[in-house]
């Protein structure tokens, strides 16, 4: 959250459905599909800019919209959208990046976290939409933000560890054009398992959350 109040809503003068957060919002769709298109040309130093400039757009649309009292109807669903957009699909392209000889992918990131990170985002999607249709707040919590913090900074470094391999022909066994650094490894190591656990954790939080506005029903 902001630490400056946000601006109460005119309700005479209602924010304009393409402003400035929204705006933002929509640039961050377009750069993610441009980092889809660098992950899948293995452009992955020019995928790492992309990626680290659409990931901090995340803060600059919710701070302005708070602040300036322009959140609208379309910001609450375009945002969540291109947030799940982004973190999605770039871990789906990072679980198929090229293996190792060892039998490990080159980006650190298995199978089993992208398919954990997407299932918590379709549950927590449906959640939303259940439990707000009918009434209920499910706004987005702070472990949820450091969940995506850290979904991001695991990205990032698994993107920057691509960047060391050596090109191959597809389906080739992937090699490394320079050793990645140890912190490199440890660092995108410590980041993922702190995905994972924020992961299982938030998505945990949002079905006890679930429940219990059923049980008061």
């Amino acid at each position: 959250m902001s630490e400056f109040p946000a601006t109460p809503p005119d309700l005479k003068n209602p924010p304009r459905i393409w402003n400035v957060p929204n705006q933002v919002t929509m640039a961050r769709v377009v750069l993610t599909l441009v980092l889809f298109v660098l992950l899948g040309f293995n452009w992955y130093v020019a995928a790492l800019v992309v990626f680290l400039v659409a990931a901090g757009t995340d803060w600059v649309d919710g701070y302005w919209a708070r602040k300036y009292g322009q959140v609208t109807q379309l910001g609450r669903i375009l945002d969540p959208f291109a947030d799940k957009l982004i973190i999605c699909g770039t871990y789906i392209y990072l679980c198929a990046s090229p293996m190792l000889a060892n039998g490990k992918r080159a980006s650190g990131i298995a199978v089993g976290v992208a398919v954990l990170i997407v299932g918590r985002e379709l549950l927590v999607t449906a959640l939303r939409s259940f439990v707000e249709g009918i009434g209920g707040d499910f706004s987005a919590k702070w472990a949820g933000k450091w969940k995506m913090v850290a979904q991001c900074a695991a990205a990032a470094l698994a993107i920057y560890q691509l960047s060391y391999l050596a090109p191959t022909t597809s389906g080739a066994i992937a090699s490394w054009q320079t050793e990645p650094p140890a912190w490199l490894s440890t660092s995108l190591t410590i980041t993922v398992w702190a995905t994972v656990l924020l992961t299982i954790y938030t998505g945990l939080d949002y079905v006890r959350d679930a429940l219990r506005f059923l049980r008061a029903e």
